[in-house]
């Protein structure tokens, strides 16, 4: 064949010789064109599948891996002993749940894996509420029944009996308490805004200390510049305080610290009232929890009290941030 194409070229003209030439020429040029779009789409599609937040996978006929991205790298072990897949799956996987959905293209099988982590917790997290409240419906009345016979029980009983009746109203208070944060938390809350002053507010705060038990000294400083006022729903703002005060008292009660400190701050801005509260209690060692519904990392609690705060406070068009050292929670509210 080499010889036959050797006399054909060789009984060419010149004219055909030089045609022939140029023909090849353009041929090697549109091959080289069609390599760099190919090259170019290649890159396309590694960048698309790169950016995507799913997970994906190619895998052969023999289940080898023909290609995966970098998502698909960083869970990789996902797949161990549960190849093949057909349709879709859903994998719990290093504390995160994946959904694995698989299809054929050609003689190559595409997998991916979806991250739905979130979907699943915000079910549980409706599941959790739905039952929350109404338990909190069904315990609501008898501990409303409870408090009024402990307040005529407390005018009935002698001298020497009253400390206990007082133990009995404190447990009963933060029983109604966690009805109360459970039953917003799961309606929801919608702030009745007008201007109160700093110190109806630093009252209301202050009468949860009649309510609250520290076997520890500690002195509170409410550094408050007087006649100051603020636009806010009253009540919703005192619930947030009372919680970040009785939080900060749970703290010194767990803490090292043999005298207590716990400072709650005011200031302001063109934007927002800004609240600062600080403690010297026991520090908290996840901050990443911390607002999470049904987590806490007291000894004691429901996990609901920041949540129901966080939620307040961004009714409020507001926000709430965690400074690590010293242990403070700065609270904007804006105007």
């Amino acid at each position: 064949m080499q010889e036959i194409s050797q006399e054909l070229l060789h009984n060419l003209s010149s004219q055909d010789k030089q045609t022939f030439l140029s023909t090849l020429g353009e041929l090697i040029e549109q091959i080289d064109e069609a390599q760099k779009d190919f090259v170019g789409l290649k890159s396309l599609f590694e960048g698309v599948l790169e950016v995507l937040p799913q997970a994906v996978w190619v895998l052969n006929e023999s289940n080898e891996f023909f290609y995966y991205n970098s998502q698909a790298y960083k869970i990789s072990k996902i797949l161990e002993n549960i190849l093949p897949i057909k349709d879709s799956l859903e994998v719990e996987f290093e504390r995160n749940f994946y959904l694995l959905q698989s299809s054929i293209v050609g003689d190559k099988q595409v997998i991916t894996a979806t991250n739905i982590t979130d979907q699943k917790r915000q079910e549980r997290l409706a599941s959790m509420g739905q039952v929350s409240a109404h338990l909190a419906h069904e315990i609501r009345n008898p501990v409303g029944s409870i408090s009024l016979l402990s307040s005529a029980l407390l005018k009935r009983v002698d001298v020497g009996s009253k400390s206990m009746v007082y133990e009995i109203k404190k447990a009963i208070y933060r029983v109604e308490s966690i009805i109360k944060a459970t039953l917003m938390f799961s309606k929801g809350v919608m702030p009745q805004k007008a201007f109160h002053s700093l110190e109806s507010i630093q009252e209301n705060t202050q009468e949860i200390l009649n309510y609250t038990n520290c076997t520890k000294p500690y002195r509170l400083d409410f550094d408050f510049p007087k006649e100051a006022q603020i636009w806010c729903d009253i009540d919703l703002l005192v619930i947030v305080l009372q919680n970040f005060l009785s939080n900060a008292i749970d703290a010194i009660e767990e803490g090292e610290c043999e005298e207590g400190e716990i400072k709650i701050a005011y200031k302001e801005d063109e934007q927002s009232y800004i609240f600062a509260i600080s403690d010297n209690g026991k520090e908290i060692k996840d901050s990443s929890i911390l607002f999470e519904p049904f987590k806490t990392t007291k000894l004691k609690g429901t996990g609901l009290g920041l949540a129901l705060c966080k939620q307040i406070i961004e009714a409020h068009e507001g926000s709430i941030e965690f400074l690590t050292f010293p242990k403070t929670f700065i609270l904007k509210i804006s105007k």
